[in-house]
């Protein structure tokens, strides 16, 4: 493990914590990297269990932790390497509920020893003998956890209902975005003009192409977008195993739609926006909508995940799944800029009660002290 640069306690030392995260959701991730910072300094040991990818992405070496390669998989070889980067763990904090199944099974029998904080940030939705499976491996985790943080009352509730011993809501920060250099005073402009919006409302969604985005609603409405004047451009930066499956239909339907792809920009393009869009049937603590209200850019979602417990009344929320709810949500607010300017100042006040990083970390290490016992020197 990496050690920190700021001291341990008088006659204590470090604790040594282990992060593990499956690296396949950019929450989570961004989450792990926040902590990381966080806690390396206030003295605290952490390495992060994570596919080589995410520490490429996220630098979690760069943090003040220690990066330990294991795989996506429940192998018995990715589990046998995460068994042994915890081996001498003070305490194991897992990261999402794939992640969390392996780190029960690395763990073993060691679970009545080693107290495991997992943080459940989202439920992943599914249908038939998967969801029957997910069902299972919920079950499994919540029981093994010594503490389950959930990042939405419904998930607290959802995880005391599975069998959870001590489940509590996780304060979740909005990670800083890295931002790009500052640009002159038209840079919004020159955005607008690179994406083809300079005369006409640009509407911004951001999030992986996957059957969750509810791409499939949002190609629905901008059909009824298309009979507007001027009709607004849709912007979605992102990308996934539906693009082509999209990029067909745009074409075939002629819907003012571009699939951007990845974008390190995604600020920036947000703050150019007239719009941002959320249409997806999973939403939880949605970075877009974090970084939409902070942004003052007016925000139309899916009511579904927890996302009303985290935008209260800064949003219009339309059911999940509706094409029509959400097409007229869009309609009304590009008529109307009172309501526009309205949901911008919500979203400022609703935006000053959320956790900061600083916050967030001193939570999570609060249970962590509350977990470990003051530890001699070795």
């Amino acid at each position: 493990m990496t050690s920190a640069n700021s001291p341990s306690p008088h006659g204590q030392s470090p604790l040594r914590t282990v992060q593990v995260l499956g690296g396949g959701d950019a929450r989570s991730s961004a989450h792990v990297r926040s902590l990381a910072t966080g806690l390396a300094a206030r003295g605290v040991l952490v390495t992060v269990c994570a596919p080589q990818e995410a520490e490429a992405a996220y630098d979690f070496r760069g943090a003040g932790a220690g990066h330990v390669p294991v795989p996506r998989s429940s192998d018995p070889v990715s589990v046998a390497a995460l068994r042994a980067a915890l081996a001498d763990a003070d305490l194991v904090h897992a990261h999402g509920l794939h992640a969390s199944f392996r780190t029960v099974l690395a763990l073993g029998g060691r679970r009545a020893t080693t107290p495991f904080v997992v943080t459940w940030h989202d439920r992943v939705p599914a249908e038939g003998a998967r969801a029957q499976f997910l069902r299972v491996l919920e079950r499994r985790v919540m029981r093994a956890a010594t503490v389950v943080l959930g990042a939405t009352s419904e998930l607290v509730d959802l995880a005391r209902r599975t069998g959870a011993r001590d489940a509590r809501l996780g304060a979740v920060a909005l990670p800083g975005r890295p931002r790009r250099p500052a640009g002159p005073d038209g840079a919004p402009l020159k955005l607008r003009a690179e994406v083809g919006a300079v005369e006409r409302p640009l509407l911004v969604a951001v999030g992986a192409l996957d059957r969750d985005g509810g791409y499939d609603v949002l190609l629905d409405a901008a059909r009824a977008w298309r009979r507007l004047d001027p009709p607004p451009l849709v912007v979605v930066a992102g990308e996934g195993p539906l693009r082509p499956e999209l990029q067909r239909r745009i074409e075939r339907e002629e819907l003012p739609v571009v699939l951007a792809g990845r974008r390190d920009d995604v600020t920036e393009l947000l703050a150019a926006a007239d719009l941002a869009l959320l249409p997806g049937r999973r939403a939880a603590r949605s970075v877009l909508a974090q970084e939409a209200l902070h942004a003052r850019v007016p925000l139309v979602a899916s009511d579904a995940g927890g996302l009303r417990e985290l935008v209260g009344d800064a949003a219009a929320l339309v059911p999940p799944g509706d094409p029509g709810a959400l097409a007229g949500a869009v309609t009304r607010l590009l008529a109307d800029p009172g309501r526009c300017d309205e949901l911008r100042e919500r979203g400022v006040r609703q935006a000053t009660g959320w956790p900061t990083e600083d916050e967030t970390v001193a939570q999570v290490l609060s249970v962590y002290d509350e977990l470990t016992q003051p530890r001699p020197m070795r």
